[in-house]
């Protein structure tokens, strides 16, 4: 036998021994591959639009009856906030755990509603989605459940309201998708950031041409929630500290990209292309892992999880040559920051993490008289009409109430809604996409097309009130 042969050949049975011994690494690395494989097989998948669901608006709802489905933190409050809005009921809430649900209902005790539980078991959500008195379902479950719950409530006859993102694989963006397309059923997308006044000033702004020919918006979700990730008493099964052990990529996009996507009117006249993405190592969370396992059995499996790095950086070029910039960092000691960023030919605006403000010349920004001024000028008519009630009512200083009534009143007067099954899914899967790019050395990857095309005739929403802005307010008793 020949060297060369013997060298070959000692090396193969060091690759075979070698995943012999490490077949957890050689599974997990499998495992990823596969998923790798998937995001890219469904980002270049070919599909033929069967109703197009941007700009449909849907029989009126006089009285808009809602389930909810997930009650921690952001469910529970939403329950709350919705009981202070005219021409809605409260039919039903559902969480897993029985306290959860408890603790709502005292969270609106007084409100007149008694709304119909359901807990227990993993799929007790599915008994909700199939009664016939309900409306709109609420989803605010940790974000595997997002989608499989959308899509089971459109299939029985439901419009859906989904928290942040929609979804966390493409396919899952794609069932969005052809499930509200087959139903006529809407999936709003709950984010909330795209309802904060400045973002809807500069949102006002650029349709009014203030900013000349849009040229680069930026976002970004910058917010140290490290210790809570890792916190037992806080999240349900720690269940976004298991994304973030698993999944590396921008996570979670659409607080910055949304309100980006709107003034650029994505879908609406304009498409996302393509992005390329690149993540720093993780130099936090790891060491939390095993500081934690030291003291609690329970952290043991995470010590050797492949953790998301903390900062990630995605950049995103649109068919007609824009460009976006957004970041995500969960885990660093950095200010918080949900950056938001219009540049054009003629101004351009920022906010976060200092104060709002805006300029017109590379001179510097214009003075707080001036921005004032501006102000009074281009402050859109939903602030004006609902601003001051929101702000009162609260939720993230109002822009979660302005949300919740967007969407009520866009149901109740037959509107169609801000935030369309298509942004749903362009902007939740710019978190897999990013994870396809990171693992291939920043490569770039093409940003589906959830429109088969229509963005080139789509019209932008008004989000405004020159029609509907008839939903009012309860008083307190």
């Amino acid at each position: 036998m020949n060297n060369k042969r013997r060298d070959f050949l000692k090396l193969a049975g060091l690759v075979g021994l070698g995943s012999t011994l490490l077949p957890g690494y050689a599974t997990a690395q499998e495992k990823q591959g596969k998923v790798l494989d998937q995001i890219r097989k469904q980002a270049g998948r070919k599909y033929r639009q069967q109703f197009n669901m941007s700009g449909y608006a849907a029989p009126k709802i006089d009285t808009v009856r809602i389930g909810y489905i997930g009650l921690g933190n952001r469910g529970s409050a939403a329950v709350e906030r919705i009981t202070n809005l005219q021409g809605i009921e409260v039919k039903a809430l559902c969480d897993i755990r029985p306290e959860m649900i408890a603790a709502t209902k005292e969270r609106i005790k007084g409100s007149g509603y008694n709304p119909h539980e359901y807990t227990g078991s993993a799929d007790a959500w599915k008994k909700l989605c199939e009664r016939d008195d309900i409306d709109l379902v609420y989803i605010a479950t940790p974000w595997e459940l997002h989608t499989p719950i959308a899509v089971y409530a459109m299939l029985h006859g439901k419009h859906v309201a989904t928290e942040i993102p929609a979804a966390v694989t493409i396919e899952q963006c794609w069932q969005l998708v052809e499930t509200s397309e087959k139903t006529k059923k809407h999936c709003v997308l709950l984010e909330n950031c795209c309802y904060d006044f400045f973002e809807l000033l500069t949102l006002n702004m650029a349709r009014q041409g203030f900013f000349g020919e849009l040229v680069h918006c930026e976002g970004a979700y910058i917010h140290d929630i490290l210790e809570s990730l890792f916190d037992k008493s806080k999240r349900y099964d720690v269940w976004r500290l298991k994304e973030n052990a698993h999944r590396n990529g921008n996570l979670y996009p659409t607080h910055g990209l949304g309100p980006v996507c709107q003034v650029l009117d994505v879908n609406r006249g304009d498409s996302m292309d393509y992005l390329v993405s690149m993540q720093s190592n993780d130099f936090m969370l790891h060491e939390r892992a095993v500081e934690l396992a030291a003291k609690d059995d329970f952290y043991k499996p995470y010590v050797n999880a492949h953790m998301r790095g903390n900062m990630n950086t995605t950049t995103i070029r649109t068919r007609k040559g824009r460009t976006i910039m957004l970041q995500h960092d969960v885990s660093t000691p950095r200010v918080y920051s949900r950056l938001h960023l219009v540049s054009g030919t003629k101004a351009t605006a920022q906010k976060y993490p200092l104060e709002p403000r805006i300029s017109v010349s590379h001179e510097g920004w214009i003075s707080p008289e001036e921005f004032k001024k501006l102000e009074e000028k281009y402050t859109p008519a939903i602030v004006k009409r609902v601003g001051e009630m929101a702000k009162q009512v609260g939720g993230h200083g109002g822009m979660d109430f302005l949300m919740d009534w967007r969407l009520i009143d866009c149901l109740r007067n037959g509107l169609p809604v801000d935030i369309d099954v298509y942004d749903a899914a362009a902007w939740s899967a710019i978190g897999p996409l990013s994870e396809w790019s990171v693992a291939n050395r920043s490569a770039s990857i093409d940003i589906p097309d959830f429109t088969n095309g229509a963005w080139k005739h789509n019209k932008p929403v008004d989000i405004s009130l020159a029609q509907g802005g008839t939903t009012g307010v309860k008083e307190k008793k």
